[in-house]
């Protein structure tokens, strides 16, 4: 039995839109992976923090584009791409300038 991934999942069905609000695993998992790598001071963490939140409405490519898939894969996709954005943009910050400590 394949799963559709494309699909609207259960909950957008039930609410009627694409990426409710009410779903925050996405947010959660987006800032997970962008500091996963990463020492946990109150710096790296606000800084990731603000990082992921701008690369989460900017939506830069491919995260825009990522959210024409739809369903589960399409919710998270774009929160996981703002993630990697953000350790890339902090470990590049971290390793060229020592900054955020």
């Amino acid at each position: 039995m394949a799963i559709d991934l494309t699909a609207p999942g259960p909950l957008e069905r039930a609410l009627g839109r694409k990426d409710p609000g009410v779903i925050v695993i996405d947010e959660v998992a987006g800032m997970l992976l962008s500091v996963v790598l990463l020492p946990r001071s109150i710096p790296v963490l606000v800084t990731a923090f603000l990082l992921f939140r701008l690369f989460d409405i900017w939506k830069p490519f491919p995260a825009r584009e990522s959210q024409a898939l739809t369903g589960g894969v399409g919710v998270m996709v774009d929160d996981l791409i703002a993630g990697l954005y953000t350790l890339v943009l902090v470990m590049g910050a971290r390793a060229l300038f020592g900054v955020p400590a």
